[in-house]
Formats: structure tokens, sequence, C-alpha cells
């Protein structure tokens, strides 16, 4: 079994999934929360000059998708067929999206940028949801609200969504109550024994 080192600072956010996938699959794995103040000198010795960063056996993988995809294929959390593991790919992609649209708004909300909350929710934070979030409300539906969004089985686009929108709970009670069956979909995946364990006991972050 190769050993992983998962670098990323003291929060959730690009590291999250792929700290629940190796806790769900029961592989060790060092997590080691990087402090701002040792990224700079560590910053040139990462690929991209960015976290997340997952060493195996040493070797360097960057960016938080490829982590996931790469992580979800070895320990069985990508689909069970091709089909399903290249809508799992859509999905994520199409979150990817939607975040970027919508991060200037959770960056005022993390501490990490300047801006008046109450006109970045109406201006920001709404359309991109009311875009992408109707997608998402078919998709469960469509899918037998069975608790995941692609097939049967968790994915690790299951945990991405999830992990989102537990973070909007966080910072946002009631954003997202036009979309019972995200939410119901949502409860079922964190209700996954192995995960609610790991939600229960994480240290809470502030992003």
């Amino acid at each position: 079994m190769p050993s992983f080192k998962l670098f990323y600072f003291d929060g959730r956010a690009r590291a999250e999934v792929a700290r629940q996938i190796l806790h769900l699959a029961d592989i060790p794995f060092e997590d080691v929360r990087v402090s701002y103040h040792d990224w700079p000198p560590m910053k040139p010795t990462t690929p991209f000059g960015q976290l997340p960063v997952l060493e195996v056996d040493g070797e360097q993988l960057p960016t938080s998708y490829a982590i996931f995809r790469y992580l979800a294929k070895e320990f069985g959390f990508n689909g069970q067929t091709a089909f399903e593991t290249a809508w799992v790919d859509a999905l994520a992609d199409q979150h990817a999206d939607y975040f970027n649209e919508i991060k200037p708004l959770f960056f005022v909300l993390w501490g990490f940028a300047q801006g008046d909350r109450t006109t970045m929710v109406k201006e920001i934070g709404a359309p991109a949801r009311d875009k992408y979030f109707p997608l998402l409300e078919k998709i469960a539906k469509d899918n037998g609200l069975n608790g995941h969004f692609v097939g049967e089985s968790l994915t690790w686009v299951d945990l991405l969504i999830a992990e989102h929108v537990g973070t909007v709970h966080q910072h946002l009670p009631g954003f997202l109550s036009a979309y019972p069956n995200v939410i119901k979909t949502v409860n079922k995946i964190n209700s996954t024994p192995r995960l609610k364990e790991w939600i229960e006991k994480r240290e809470p972050t502030a992003f």
C-alpha cells in the first residue's frame, strides 16, 4: 500500500473530499495542515505553486479534482460503470463552473476579501445558485432520490456536493431551502456511517 500525505491549509475547502475518501476507504494518511507562515517558502516546491498537494510515496500530485479523481479510482468512488464515471466527471465539472461564479461571495464569507454580504448574496450568490441547483434538484429526482447523485453507489461527486451544501448551511442558513431533493440526497450521503463518523470527529474550521 502506498503512503499518503495530503498537504493543505487548516480548512476543509479544496482538500476535504480527499480526506473523506481516504477515511471511507480506511486508508492511513498524514493530514498535513500548512500554516500561512510556512506556505511562502513551501510554495515553490509544489508543482503548480498551490495547495492541495497529495504526496504518494514521495511523488506529488497537484490540484483538488485530479487528487479526488485519482483517489476515487483507486478506492472505488468513481461510479460502477464507465458511463457513471463520465457522469460523475460531468457533474463535477458543472459544480466547478458554479463555484467559480459564486466564489467571490464565499471569499467574503470566509474573511479572505472585503464586500457587502447582503449585496453579494443577492447579486452573485442567488444567480449562481438558481442556475446550478435546479439541475441538481432534477438529477437527484431522476436518480430516484436514492441518496446519490449518480448511480447507486457513493461517489466523489456525492462527497463534493454534500461538503459544499454543508458549507452553505454553515454560512447562509436557508439559502438552499427551495431545493428539497438536493437536501434530502445530501442528508442521506452524510448519514453514511463512516462519513458521519468523520464529520462528527473533525475539528471545526472557518472554511
